[in-house]
């Protein structure tokens, strides 16, 4: 089902600058139809955004596929999520051979992610918390991807990224953010590159957005 739109979209992607083959297999491979509501489906595999509930969206296809890039995760690496919403980068990210650890505030959307986890058999740890204080007892992660925008990045997020790691994460006020790419070089130092313009929901949390 939808084969033909996912085909699509991968060429989209890479016209786009997408060159990571490991990443284009997976988007070939994942049916991103299984992550949105019934009554969105038929626009599962446009380039955009879209609404899952609770003030959350399944992030553009494009915009996970630079994140995506940026991390440069290879099989067998451990990465930790900030933000499972639709379960969608997780399940990505666990196509490409990753041991995946992701965290969700919002107790309906972590539900629902457990359960298309289940039903589609991808081995991802989850828990439902506060993001912006990472996972400390899997912890270092060779990755942290954080789906949500953030007015800094957590310090908690940094002391839990090991040594050589990669972070990316938005990072901004609440409407337009950069998106930050972090190498953690020794405890102390990191290396930063940045891509601008992107948008994402807020980080909220105790080292992101406080919630009102």
């Amino acid at each position: 089902m939808y084969e033909t739109e996912r085909k699509e979209l991968v060429e989209q992607l890479k016209k786009r600058g997408i060159t990571n083959q490991a990443l284009l297999d997976a988007f070939l491979k994942l049916e991103r139809h299984q992550f949105v509501p019934d009554v969105i489906k038929p626009h599962a595999y446009n380039d955009v955004a879209l609404p899952i509930g609770y003030g959350q969206t399944i992030s553009q296809p494009y915009t996970v596929a630079v994140m995506t890039q940026a991390l440069d995760p290879k099989p067998g690496q451990k990465v930790l999520e900030i933000g499972t919403g639709s379960g969608f980068q997780a399940a990505l990210l666990y196509q490409m051979g990753v041991r995946v650890f992701t965290i969700e505030r919002n107790e309906k959307l972590y539900n629902r992610a457990l359960k298309i986890f289940d039903r589609l058999e991808l081995k991802i740890a989850a828990r439902c918390s506060d993001g912006s204080l990472g996972w400390e007892e899997f912890s270092p992660y060779d990755g942290i991807i954080v789906t949500a925008g953030s007015p800094g990045v957590p310090n908690y997020l940094k002391k839990q990224l090991a040594i050589n790691g990669k972070m990316v994460i938005p990072v901004g006020d609440k409407f337009t953010q950069t998106l930050k790419i972090l190498t953690k070089k020794s405890v102390t130092e990191f290396q930063t590159d940045e891509i601008p313009y992107f948008a994402f929901v807020p980080l909220i949390g105790k080292e992101g957005w406080n919630e009102k």
